[in-house]
């Protein structure tokens, strides 16, 4: 149900998200497609979120510097730099707002300006 409210703020943005279900199916579409930002639970059916970010982050090629913004309803008061450390770019906390979604984005974005990816 989440992933279907982001795509809805995304949609009225005009950008296109690919979705996946597990982590290792996303993993799966980083491997074989291009994306300009990987939204992550933390809460998958198998591989949790911040292994998701590990393998991401531990890459060899320009992906692992793919920018990564963490979605979660886990309230733990040091969630927010445990994802951090772990190689999240941002924290989102559910339920997401439209206004909090695009300015994660945007941060996240600008602060990688010269960055390649893809």
């Amino acid at each position: 149900m989440n992933r279907r409210v982001v795509k809805d703020m995304l949609d009225v943005a005009g950008a296109t998200m690919a979705e996946a279900a597990w982590a290792e199916e996303g993993l799966a579409r980083i491997d074989a497609e291009t994306f300009d930002i990987v939204l992550v639970d933390l809460r998958m059916p198998g591989t949790d979120g911040f292994e998701t970010i590990r393998r991401i982050r531990g890459r060899g090629d320009c992906k692992a510097t793919l920018p990564i913004i963490v979605v979660t309803a886990d309230t733990a008061l040091d969630l927010r730099e445990r994802c951090l450390a772990t190689g999240a770019d941002d924290v989102l906390f559910k339920p997401v707002a439209m206004d909090a979604l695009f300015d994660s984005i945007g941060r996240v974005l600008a602060g990688r300006e010269g960055t390649v990816i893809g």
